[in-house]
């Protein structure tokens, strides 16, 4: 079976301030994702930048056989929330944005405003993909962005101090939702990772090697590629491994950023379930040809298809 994530960009029915401004351009938006979503074929995929729950239904709706759809009820200030499509029936099992008991809310911006809480929530649902396969746990997410915004709905900044603070401020913001996200997947992995099959999936907006990334991994050790991937250790109940490495290198990006091309998508796997992965890629069939974004998100907008390629892992038994 499949599992993937996949940034969907701004998935809002027609006419409003972010979505296409009219059908044509919608259904031209759906059946561009649907043809994706088709080729890939998944069992469970993540998505994120759901603008419209309607429209997360309308791109089911496209699909061939049965879906079912969940969606958190935490959006960010535009609408935007994660969710999943699934082919199995799905039970959520946690819907929050809250940052843990003990880390307070982080500096937004110069006039010291501050969140308590991710700009968008986390999903964790259960479902169990093909029968007698056991449950699968699985949390997404999409954390702060690292393309900037500035006071008055800017996306340039006055001057390089103004850039540097506002890049900062989005890092703390990035590194907290991190560390939340963080403790949701110890309590899917309620220390038995050995056991349970596990997965954080989403737009971590940063790459495999960024602190904030970093953070969702538990303690180091028994990295893929190195020796110590194959000794069990006392870590691995409560490790995630990154399936980066598994990638084909000429595949291992999502998104392309002013011509660069960057991994910031991500798939995060328990002890029990890396175990069981047979393949990892992105795009649905070879290298994904992706659009080069620049630093204002509305340039895009209305465009067919998404400025992300799927990231997934094929399972096997």
């Amino acid at each position: 079976m499949l599992l993937g994530t996949w940034n969907l960009e701004n998935l809002y029915r027609p006419g409003g301030e972010f979505g296409p401004k009219d059908k044509a351009a919608y259904e031209t938006k759906l059946a561009a994702l649907a043809a994706v979503v088709t080729d890939l074929d998944p069992a469970l995929l993540g998505v994120q930048e759901v603008g419209d729950p309607e429209a997360l239904s309308d791109l089911a709706g496209m699909l061939s056989g049965d879906w079912h759809v969940a969606l958190s009820g935490h959006p960010d200030g535009r609408g935007t929330r994660v969710g999943f499509l699934s082919r199995t029936a799905l039970r959520v099992l946690h819907d929050t944005s809250a940052f843990p008991q003990r880390l307070k809310p982080v500096q937004t911006d110069d006039d010291g405003g501050t969140v308590p809480g991710a700009g968008r929530g986390f999903l964790a649902v259960e479902t169990e993909p093909e029968p007698g396969s056991g449950p699968l746990r699985v949390a997404v997410a999409h954390l702060k962005s690292k393309l900037l915004s500035y006071p008055g709905g800017r996306f340039n900044p006055r001057d390089e101090g103004e850039r540097a603070r506002y890049g900062a401020y989005a890092l703390y913001r990035r590194a907290a939702e991190a560390t939340a996200l963080r403790a949701l997947a110890d309590v899917l992995l309620a220390g038995k990772g050995g056991e349970r099959d596990v997965a954080v999936v989403g737009d971590l907006n940063d790459e495999v090697q960024a602190a904030t990334t970093q953070i969702l991994l538990g303690p180091p050790g028994s990295e893929i590629g190195t020796p110590g991937f194959e000794v069990k250790d006392k870590g691995d109940a409560v490790r995630l491994w990154n399936v980066a490495p598994l990638i084909p290198a000429g595949q291992r990006f999502s998104r392309v950023n002013s011509g660069r091309r960057e991994l910031i998508d991500h798939v995060l796997c328990s002890h029990h379930l890396i175990g069981r992965v047979t393949a990892a890629g992105t795009g649905a069939a070879g290298a994904p040809e992706l659009p080069s974004i620049g630093a204002d998100p509305q340039e895009r907008r209305g465009r067919p298809g998404s400025d992300h390629a799927p990231v997934w892992v094929r399972i096997g038994d």
